[in-house]
């Protein structure tokens, strides 16, 4: 059964399916899969009849969500219903939901089940459970690991019993459990999904992601549930840039980076590495420009989250839980650094600045940076054998994340011999989620793997390119070309140079009279014009408003057309103004008169 939102929402609209009938059907299949161990508590149907009756006289014109069946990570609230974050003294029963899951059921989303996890969503293996509800499995294999801590949740959406699912992400909860079963793994911004109504593990740096089978409906769950939470002292509210902006991506071509060949891990398994590098190649032919980077900036802050004094924020968290009643490897973990001191503390505050000093270039000169999401996987003997070990190999690329303020998407690559999945991320500055959903979605429309685990195919998006993006291009004729004197007020706003290249032929220059600076006018003429020589610039959507006040009449902002005859904003001028300007149309661009000037 097809259970992308699109699809239900389908079967509703042709009468052949109606949510309850597709409840029933949920849990009817959760009860086969029983022994995964995906459920700390699932819903009975008696309990879940109030999210269907709020349905009555609604449907899914009305709702975004409607009918759409979702588990959340047992350390997300859910009203009535008990939270235990994988440990069975600290449980609790909340009286209202946490502020995403409302959100989710005022659209329409139907609550199935509270899910299994690393006990305190400390564990990127999904093994770290007591015995009373086991290790989670993974959905493809179930002597595998389903990959942690948003274990439940991610196993739940790859074996089709759910549409999407809540999980959270501190160090890589919601993107390695997405990598081994198959799922897209969005990780928003920090603060722009609320984490009132969750279980702290690092107040600070935790995120609640959402686990999909399509980037369509990661998208789709996105827009319901990113909303300012004034109750979340850590919750930011989404830019116009990173709303409704999701879709294909118009550019010809795009600019990502790799880690450098030495920083690349793998932990030994040559398929994956294999695998990483057709992804490679995949993007490459959809117009992708590859460049390596040092990664050494995000590998040191990766080290300071388990090694730093960053662990101190687990150990408030748990604070009202004895340590007895914790598993072991929790124990050890929580005893780790635990002398850091005031000193400490500040001391890897000014290396996480250095950090980030070092990266921000990085993620603003390039759309996104690829990683795979995990180097291997593990089966669950191997990973109880070694457990700090195994666990810290699989945060290789993502315990940097949160520090250093990253939004990031996990994307199914392909699957390996022995027929598990493995995935890549791709990641950028923070605010950058829908944009990198987008990049996503070309991958996985071009790769067209199935859907989870169920072997079903994937359909084609529905995604619309729209809105504005954080980046806006620029078409400059003039004073503001590289080199020239008012060049600076690009540069100093983040701006950056695309490509020289020339106007449509349709346009006529002429040097207007006053300044300094002296500057050019470009108007449109269709009948007598010709190619002028300009550049596109490049600038952060959230500085271009500073950038147009300073342009004084009678130059403005309008559309130009470029040789590739596509239109782009950029400086036009009040055809009042030739009236006493210089026609200069023959020297064919700005530079040539400057220079006989």
């Amino acid at each position: 059964m097809d259970m992308t939102i699109d699809a239900i929402h389908q079967a509703y609209r042709d009468g052949k399916l109606s949510p309850h009938k597709l409840i029933d059907e949920v849990l009817k299949r959760a009860a086969t899969y029983a022994d995964r161990n995906i459920w700390i508590t699932l819903l009975s149907r008696e309990a879940i009849q109030p999210y269907l009756d709020n349905l009555i006289g609604q449907s899914p014109d009305k709702l975004p969500l409607y009918g759409i069946p979702f588990a959340i990570k047992d350390n997300i609230e859910l009203a009535g219903v008990d939270v235990t974050a994988g440990c069975e003294a600290y449980r609790y029963t909340p009286e209202q939901s946490a502020h995403v899951v409302e959100l989710l059921i005022a659209a329409g989303a139907i609550p199935i089940g509270k899910t299994n996890m690393d006990q305190f969503a400390t564990g990127l293996v999904g093994v770290r459970s007591p015995d009373k509800w086991g290790a989670c499995q993974n959905s493809f294999d179930p002597e595998y690991i389903s990959g942690g801590s948003s274990s439940g949740s991610a196993v739940a959406v790859a074996l089709g019993l759910v549409s999407f699912s809540l999980g959270t992400d501190t160090a890589g909860s919601g993107r390695v459990p997405a990598a081994f079963n198959n799922l897209i793994g969005l990780k928003p911004s920090r603060g722009l999904l609320s984490n009132h109504g969750v279980v702290p593990a690092c107040k600070s740096l935790d995120c609640m992601s959402i686990f999909s089978l399509t980037t369509d409906d990661a998208n789709r769950v996105f827009e319901v549930a990113a909303a300012f939470d004034s109750k979340d002292d850590y919750s930011r509210p989404n830019k116009d840039t990173n709303r409704k902006n999701y879709g294909h991506i118009s550019a010809d071509s795009f600019n990502f980076a790799i880690p450098q060949a030495g920083q690349l891990a793998f932990f030994g398994d040559h398929e994956t590495e294999q695998g990483f590098y057709k992804t490679l190649e995949t993007l490459k032919n959809l117009g992708g420009i590859c460049h390596e980077i040092d990664f050494e900036p995000f590998l040191t802050a990766a080290r300071l989250l388990y090694e730093g004094p960053w662990v101190a924020e687990r150990r408030i968290a748990t604070a009202n839980v004895k340590r007895e009643a914790m598993l072991p490897v929790l124990q050890q973990i929580l005893d780790s650094n635990n002398t850091a001191s005031a000193e400490d503390l500040f001391s890897a505050e000014y290396q996480l600045q250095h950090c980030k000093q070092q990266v921000t270039p990085l993620l603003e000169n390039f759309d996104f940076i690829l990683t795979p999401t995990a180097g291997t996987i593990y089966k669950i003997k191997e990973v109880l054998a070694e457990p700090i070990k195994l666990n810290s190999q699989l945060g290789y690329y993502t315990n940097f994340m949160n520090l250093l303020d990253c939004s990031a998407v996990a994307v199914p690559a392909g699957f390996n011999s022995n027929g598990l999945p493995f995935g890549v991320t791709l990641f950028s500055r923070a605010f950058s989620d829908t944009r990198l959903l987008s990049y996503a979605n070309q991958l996985q429309q071009t790769l067209k793997l199935p859907l989870g685990a169920t072997a079903l195919p994937l359909p084609d998006s529905r995604a619309i390119n729209s809105g504005v993006t954080d980046r806006i291009k620029v078409v400059v004729c003039g004073a503001h070309l590289e080199g020239q004197p008012l060049n600076w007020q690009l540069r100093e706003r983040g701006g950056k140079l695309i490509r020289a290249t020339q106007t449509s032929q349709d346009y006529r220059l002429y040097a207007l009279p006053g300044g300094p600076p002296a500057r050019p006018g470009l108007v449109r003429d269709e009948h007598q014009g010709q190619a002028i020589e300009v550049e596109l610039w490049e600038l952060p959507t959230a500085n271009f408003g500073s950038f147009v006040a300073g342009i004084p009449a009678p130059l403005g902002i309008g559309k130009v057309q470029l040789a590739d005859q596509q239109w782009y904003t950029g400086f036009i001028c009040e055809p009042y103004a030739i009236t006493n300007a210089t026609d200069i149309s023959h020297l064919k661009g700005w530079r040539t008169y400057v220079q006989q000037q």
